[in-house]
């Protein structure tokens, strides 16, 4: 019989790049990665958040350092990139979190704005930082990307449609470059948020969450951020090293329930 093989469940010294870190489901994910002796690498457009962020991380004890990106300039994702690698002197883990909201009836005025936006900060910004990574990802021996999605790339809401493309692309662009990127031990996995009670959903009363979430959700709430950043923090481990590929809704139970 062989011997139970012994895998590493620590991020130690590994450095993760975070998008969209300034609050959040990627500010609770960079606190987590820096609570469990990472080196973070905070950005985000909002600059001021950045700077914040990196100073709660650093006034707990953990490492991190911040830039402000705008993930719709090719240029700055590429220097941005380099910038951590240097760094940091290594780049092991990428978390493409960075989002915003592109609701548009298809019938309604500026929607091919809208869609176009939604395409070029939702799905592009996202390959445009894989292939700026890999270069350094490929020199780490437990290279992790987890792309953030939503359940609306697993179903639809009204009027929402550039959203739900970008986001189904981005579960298919997983797909594809997990079966790319397999062969040199990238693993590449997808989180799909249900509803999280993040920027995105701040305006929404907190009544309308309590109502929507025992409608629709097994677990009869909305979640919150720190739940997303464990499950993108469990796809990252040294030993999560045969799971890619893998859509993970973390969502409640509300894609599995019928009524």
């Amino acid at each position: 019989m062989e011997p139970i093989r012994k895998l590493s469940r620590s991020v130690a010294g590994r450095a993760v790049l975070v998008t969209g870190a300034a609050s959040g489901m990627g500010r609770a994910t960079a606190h987590l990665f820096a609570q469990e002796g990472a080196q973070v690498a905070v950005t985000d457009i909002n600059g001021a958040g950045v700077s914040t962020v990196v100073d709660e991380i650093s006034s707990a004890g953990g490492k991190a350092a911040g830039w402000r990106l705008d993930v719709f300039d090719r240029v700055q994702i590429k220097r941005v990139v380099e910038e951590v690698a240097g760094r940091f002197g290594r780049l092991d883990i990428l978390i493409n979190n960075a989002g915003f909201g592109a609701f548009r009836r298809i019938d309604e005025d500026g929607y091919d704005e809208v869609w176009n936006r939604a395409l070029d900060g939702l799905l592009t910004a996202q390959q445009l930082l894989i292939r700026a990574a890999l270069p350094h990802l490929r020199k780490s021996d437990a290279a992790r990307i987890v792309n953030i999605a939503s359940t609306e790339g697993l179903g639809a809401t009204p009027g929402d449609s550039p959203y739900v493309v970008a986001k189904t692309a981005v579960i298919g662009l997983t797909h594809a470059l997990a079966v790319d990127l397999g062969p040199e031990g990238i693993t590449v996995n997808c989180i799909c948020p249900g509803p999280i009670r993040t920027a995105l959903t701040a305006e929404i009363p907190d009544e309308h969450k309590l109502i929507f979430g025992k409608r629709r959700t097994a677990l009869k709430r909305y979640g919150y951020p720190e739940e997303v950043a464990h499950i993108t923090f469990s796809l990252c481990l040294p030993a999560s090293s045969y799971i890619t590929g893998a859509i993970i809704p973390v969502d409640g139970g509300l894609t599995i329930r019928n009524a």
